[in-house]
């Protein structure tokens, strides 16, 4: 099981990367955010594709040696809460349409405990 699950966020992670280098501007689309300048293009590719490039490869290390394993979960899983927090923050902001808002929440915040779930305490 801990496995799929680490699967599955580095698939997540790796189409999110792969997605906001090719198309940054269609990455934020659905977030009503215009990127009008190549500085903007640049910090998606960075923050949404690097980031989720880099989180896919060190969940694939994660596979590959279970001694970076919890490590390695422990803190994907605390990134993916962290952004679960910064989505629920926001409802101070006003009530907002559950895609994307809401369905990300759900999405990350699951994720997070099922990586946080998948930590082998007796490592």
């Amino acid at each position: 099981m801990t496995i799929t699950v680490i699967v599955v966020a580095a698939v997540f992670f790796a189409g999110m990367g792969v997605y906001a280098m090719a198309a940054p501007a269609r990455m934020l689309a659905p977030f009503d955010v215009a990127l009008g300048s190549a500085a903007a293009r640049s910090e998606v590719r960075a923050v949404y594709g690097g980031f989720g490039l880099a989180i896919a490869a060190v969940l694939v290390v994660a596979i590959t040696d279970p001694a970076l394993r919890p490590g390695v979960l422990v803190t994907v899983a605390a990134a993916l809460a962290g952004m679960a927090l910064g989505r629920l923050a926001s409802a101070v902001d006003g009530r907002t349409s559950f895609y994307p808002n809401w369905f990300y929440f759900i999405v990350e915040a699951v994720a997070a405990a099922a990586l946080f779930m998948s930590v082998d305490v007796t490592a």
